[in-house]
């Protein structure tokens, strides 16, 4: 059977869609492309689809971890992997439905990731700190190693060239190595539908969702993971409306000034994650949910 994905920005509206489809058709199951979906216990933030929802229609991909575990990008593609080996081996659709770009392409395009290599990086952040070199200077060290890595980004990406030197260095191989970039697109066997909405709709439907998320218990519910003795991670720190609601819970920041900061940092948010798919021709928009529903009845009839 197919596996066809379903993309947008945050709260353009996919996860209604998706399970719109998927009980009316009665042979798709749903796998969740979020990489904040994957922690036990951050429901209400992430929008998590509830027990209803998964009544209705199976779900994959959430709740594999605690929240003070590090869960990576590699891991991530290998749960994927192993659900649509299963769902294809039971003769089901599968309808990858999501907003983390990074994730969705290591599903789709098969990405070899390599490994991290933490002492690595904390010497190359060091440097950079203590003023002992810059990015260009790493990026000029990255282009001697690795001169087809280095080509594909900015010297300026300070992200980037630490990451690519950091595998450069601890893999001992080059990081283009590990495959041509996010600038490639290569054709793949997964249809891709779009669901775009105008800015200025996905501003209110933010606003709108950050003050359902307080009414549901946003706040109680950051406030026991902050308590729970295992801590939170990195990574699931930086979620967001957690991050803000954290630095009410455990700095005594006002709460309408922290939901005013989530709000904002999520529109700026969502138009990054526009600009990312957007990059990717291989996604076919629809303007609407109407629109975008009958593209992914016809992905998932083709190809069925």
């Amino acid at each position: 059977m197919s596996t066809v994905a379903l993309v947008g920005v945050t709260a353009s509206g996919k996860s209604a869609l998706a399970l719109q489809v998927a009980r009316r058709r009665g042979d798709c199951e749903i796998v969740s492309v979020d990489s904040m979906c994957v922690y036990r216990g951050m429901d209400i933030g992430t929008s998590k689809p509830g027990p209803a929802a998964r009544a209705a229609v199976r779900h994959h991909l959430l709740d594999l971890v605690d929240p003070d575990d590090e869960f990576t990008v590699s891991e991530f593609q290998a749960a994927a992997r192993e659900v649509l080996a299963d769902i294809d081996r039971r003769g089901q659709h599968a309808l990858l439905v999501g907003g983390t770009g990074l994730y969705l392409r290591a599903v789709v395009d098969d990405f070899s990731i390599p490994g991290r290599y933490p002492d690595v990086a904390a010497q190359l952040e060091a440097e950079l700190a203590e003023g002992r070199a810059d990015t260009a200077d790493l990026h000029a060290r990255l282009a001697e190693l690795d001169p087809v890595g280095a080509g594909r980004m900015e010297p300026t990406n300070r992200r980037r060239v630490v990451r690519a030197l950091e595998v450069t260095i601890g893999a001992g191989r080059p990081f283009s190595e590990f495959g041509p970039g996010l600038e490639a697109y290569p054709s793949t066997g997964v249809p891709q539908v779009g669901l775009g909405l105008p800015p200025e709709e996905i501003d209110r439907r933010i606003e709108e969702r950050f003050a359902a998320m307080v009414a549901a218990g946003l706040v109680d519910e950051v406030r026991a993971l902050a308590a729970r003795p295992e801590g939170i991670s990195r990574t699931a720190r930086q979620a967001l409306g957690y991050r803000e609601v954290l630095a009410h819970v455990e700095e005594g920041a006002p709460l309408a000034d922290c939901l005013e900061e989530a709000v904002r940092r999520t529109r700026h948010f969502a138009r990054r994650q526009a600009s990312w798919f957007r990059r990717d021709p291989r996604i076919t928009w629809a303007g609407g949910p109407a629109q975008a529903q009958d593209l992914l009845e016809t992905a998932l009839t083709v190809h069925g």
